[in-house]
């Protein structure tokens, strides 16, 4: 015991200097692991990160630092969950709430991909800030009267490893959307119970695209281990709710949702594919979810569901491809590389700069990518995708009283609204009859209409009209004036 005291002693009095920024070591209070609790605004040196452990994640650490960045009018901090004893660093930005920082609840952001970074939601949708597409700020971005800390505090986390600022040592990344779950769990945990302003403080998990995917696994595996914590006496995390946009959830639904964005009028007052492509589309749509069906929800078989998937996007996606358009929105041509807007390759850059780098804390050595096609081809490799059914995760968390928004915009192609509305409403939970007995009504903001809306229990799903697969990005007053009601606990 003395030794292993005395080896924490020399440790915490080690310091690494890396990219500009220092690092310490804050070992725990005492040889029994408590853990020591802090105020979140004690952490207030820009230029070193203060280490935070757990007893309960000994493979788990938390490092945090203040910064200059973005939203000048609240507490900024950034830093790294370091994964597998030091081997993995997932990066994360958390900004105060402008409101009441002390009394408002706080989410947990996170994009798709599979491989995406969260840097997509801070500097294109809902952050403080977005990038200056027009030159016209001193500092590359300019601020959002519409951003989600207007009345949260809020994460951006750049998960799994390998995407965005995150990184590993040794190059291995995080594979399935389980594995990823626990990690995220950790941070949650660590962050929460060292903070003590944070202790019991509501948590909604919010995210878009492949957000739901992960979004229903994160919050049943953070429900399913506050159970394991109640039991043991220990602090729970507060799981308030989930937020889950233009999500990819039962992949049964998908391509019966596309045929309709295409050739119907779910999305556009006309059809804009040709009227000899929907024929084909119609042809092949059944046989498409048949096979869907058999081999990637109701018995899983990797090489069928592969199959399944191949067929149904060489006849039901690649028309879609070959006309140009924006797979994010069905109203606009693809700009830029294959995630169709400018402002990627400009964020890009943004965060590529190295005094922004520096400003951030970044570690990784690698250039920043808003998404990483390693990550995506690791996930694909596990047929993450479809090997574990979502909408299951997500029956599970409303039978439990966890509310879920499902929001969508309706010009998005990729992960549609007709989609998700078809896999909401063949939901089986104790809620189903109750929900499809209720009728669509319209909501509005600002006296104008913004979409339709119904609910039951605890869920709710939203369209927002003329919005794309990016929400926040294409209707800004919109998203907010949504998420501010669903915070509230008011009716859209």
């Amino acid at each position: 015991m003395l030794r292993l005291a005395s080896i924490l002693c020399l440790v915490s009095s080690a310091f690494a200097q890396l990219g500009g920024v220092q690092y310490s070591f804050i070992p725990p209070t005492d040889v029994n692991f408590s853990i020591p609790t802090l105020h979140l605004s004690s952490i207030t040196a820009e230029d070193t990160f203060h280490s935070l452990s757990h007893p309960h994640f000994p493979a788990h650490q938390v490092r945090v630092k203040k910064t200059s960045f973005c939203d000048p009018t609240v507490n900024v901090y950034t830093g790294y969950l370091d994964v597998d004893y030091g081997a993995k660093h997932m990066f994360f930005y958390f900004f105060e709430s402008r409101r009441d920082p002390a009394n408002d609840d706080v989410m947990m952001w996170i994009n798709g991909g599979p491989g995406c970074s969260s840097a997509t939601g801070l500097l294109m949708e809902l952050g403080p800030c977005r990038i200056d597409m027009k030159n016209v700020s001193s500092n590359g971005t300019v601020w959002n009267p519409y951003s989600w800390n207007n009345e949260a505090n809020i994460f951006f986390l750049d998960q799994p490893v390998g995407v965005g600022y995150s990184y590993a040592d040794y190059g291995e990344t995080v594979e399935t959307t389980e594995d990823a779950a626990r990690n995220v769990h950790a941070f949650i945990s660590i962050f929460f119970e060292t903070f003590n302003q944070f202790s019991g403080r509501p948590i909604h998990l919010s995210g878009e695209s492949y957000g739901g995917r992960y979004l229903p696994a994160f919050a049943s595996y953070i429900h399913d281990q506050n159970q394991v914590a109640k039991a043991a006496g220990r602090p729970t995390i507060n799981l308030t709710s989930v937020l889950i946009g233009n999500g990819i959830t039962d992949i049964s639904t998908l391509y019966a949702g596309r045929y309709e964005i295409e050739c119907g009028t779910a999305a556009l007052e006309s059809p804009f594919q040709t009227i000899s492509n929907c024929v084909r589309m119609k042809i092949a749509l059944p046989r498409c979810n048949a096979a869907m069906k058999r081999s990637c929800v109701d018995s899983f078989d990797s090489m069928d569901c592969r199959a399944a998937v191949a067929f149904c996007d060489a006849e039901l996606s690649t028309n879609y491809h070959a006309s140009g358009r924006n797979v994010y929105d069905i109203s606009k041509m693809c700009l830029g590389d294959s995630l169709c807007y400018l402002e990627q390759s400009v964020i890009a850059d943004y965060l590529n700069r190295p005094d922004i780098r520096q400003l951030l804390g970044a570690e990784s050595t690698n250039n920043f990518t808003g998404c990483s096609r390693e990550v995506g081809l690791n996930f694909n490799s596990h047929m993450d995708k479809y090997a574990v059914p979502s909408q299951y995760y997500v029956a599970g968390l409303l039978e439990r009283g966890i509310p879920m928004l499902i929001y969508a915009g309706t010009y998005d192609w990729q992960c549609n609204w007709v989609a998700n509305k078809l896999w909401v409403d063949k939901l089986e939970w104790t809620g189903k009859d109750s929900y499809n007995t209720e009728e669509w009504r319209d909501w509005f903001v600002d006296g104008e209409k913004a979409g339709e809306t119904k609910s039951a229990g605890v869920l709710t799903f939203v369209t927002i009209r003329g919005a794309g697969h990016m929400v926040p990005f294409d209707k800004p007053a919109e998203s907010f004036a949504m998420v501010s009601r669903w915070l509230g606990k008011d009716n859209m």
